[in-house]
């Protein structure tokens, strides 16, 4: 994903300034010792969870993936296709992207056939 500039100042703050000394080659790192990596992707959706939970946010699931889900209706919303959307989240398939389509019904209903014999 594209990075901000913000952002990358941060890290390279953080990365300097702020990160205790460790052998671990990992960006981030536990807050308590051991000072290692986190072992796998669900370390980081517990922490993101968490945040969310403590910043307010109402979603129906909270975790890593709500980043990218809205990231990637947001681009839906305003105009980016599909393929540019898969494309940016690295998907390997145009129909693993699809799956953001939904979230949009009101370009869907554009989509949509007229029901045969009139409205229903």
């Amino acid at each position: 994903m594209p990075l901000p500039i913000e952002v990358g100042e941060a890290i390279a703050t953080y990365l300097q300034q702020g990160r205790p000394a460790c052998a671990s080659r990992r960006v981030f790192i536990r807050q308590k010792a051991p000072l290692i990596g986190f072992a796998n992707s669900i370390a980081i959706c517990t922490l993101v969870a968490r945040a969310l939970v403590r910043a307010g946010v109402e979603a129906p699931y909270k975790g890593a993936h709500l980043f990218r889900h809205t990231l990637a209706t947001t681009m839906l919303q305003q105009g980016a296709s599909l393929a540019e959307i898969g494309e940016l989240l690295r998907h390997q398939s145009l129909q693993t992207t699809t799956i953001y389509a939904k979230g949009d019904l009101a370009a869907l209903r554009t989509l949509a056939a007229p029901w045969p014999g009139g409205v229903q």
